[in-house]
């Protein structure tokens, strides 16, 4: 099964477009995990273990398991998911973005040692240095479009049209990846739910393809103008095309300076809320 098609199916039998994402801080553990070599590992899988009903994806963050020599956690991790939870998407979030044979390098390892399903990458070098992973039709390439930081304005933001036909740089990302290169269709946009109107004007430029959102929860983004912004037309059935990140929020619900709280059924709380109220908006 694709990329695509297992967030298709997520969507359907979880009801949910709420993707967690796994950015484990070990600071922020609780105190009975503190010094255990594959603390990393049991905080993430019980994080995952306890929310894989409620989500659409996971996405892990590669630097959170790089920084502390985990990458073997994240390998152990990725394929637990793939055995205990199959059908649920993981996303690689490494914002690769380089060209030729690193490209090739960088894509091997996401999607041959991680066993990722699909991967964010920076579009900024061109479509040579996406070509990698597009070589790999059944993954999910999903492209930096309109992030949720203030400075992604800095770049994202400038006008790159002309007088008679006006574009901003984040416009022709989307107008490039939906035109010309989702020929296999396995793109994805990343677009912030700190701009929801942008968001409005991606979805506009690319039709249904997914787009992973991230800035709800610690970033503030509001869900309501988020869900009305980037939701696909569906019929009469809820609307589907994304995949809304929540980390930090779900991730540390319930997680207290030396305390052993269940933090695994903390954070399930904290998806399905989520997750319902994502929904009301669908």
């Amino acid at each position: 099964m694709t990329f695509i098609q297992s967030l298709n199916a997520a969507w359907a039998n979880n009801n949910s477009l709420l993707c967690v994402g796994l950015d484990p801080d070990p600071t922020k553990f609780p105190t009975h995990l503190k010094g255990q070599p594959d603390a990393i590992f049991e905080f993430c899988k019980s994080i995952a273990d306890a929310t894989a009903d409620l989500v659409c994806c996971f996405k892990p963050q590669i630097a959170y398991f790089a920084a502390h020599r985990a990458e073997d956690q994240l390998e152990a991790l990725i394929a637990h998911i793939h055995e205990k939870h199959p059908g649920i998407p993981v996303i690689l979030d490494a914002k690769r973005g380089d060209i030729g044979s690193t490209a090739e390098q960088y894509a091997a390892e996401i999607f041959e040692r991680y066993q990722a399903d699909a991967i964010t990458v920076n579009p900024y070098m061109g479509r040579d240095s996406i070509d990698p992973y597009l070589a790999y039709p059944d993954k999910g390439v999903i492209l930096l479009c309109r992030t949720s930081n203030p400075g992604g304005s800095d770049l994202q933001f400038l006008d790159v049209g002309t007088t008679d036909k006006p574009e901003k740089l984040y416009e022709r990302v989307a107008r490039l990846v939906a035109s010309e290169w989702n020929s296999a269709g396995q793109c994805a946009l990343v677009v912030g739910a700190t701009f929801p109107a942008e968001i409005a004007r991606v979805r506009e430029i690319v039709g249904d393809m997914p787009l992973l959102v991230p800035g709800i929860g610690a970033q503030g983004g509001d869900v309501a103008a988020t869900v009305h912004a980037g939701r696909t037309a569906n019929g009469n059935k809820p609307g589907n095309g994304l995949m809304i990140n929540s980390s930090r929020a779900i991730l540390y619900a319930g997680v207290k300076k030396n305390s052993n709280e269940d933090y695994a059924a903390a954070a399930r709380r904290v998806a399905q809320d989520t997750r319902d109220m994502i929904n009301r908006f669908r």
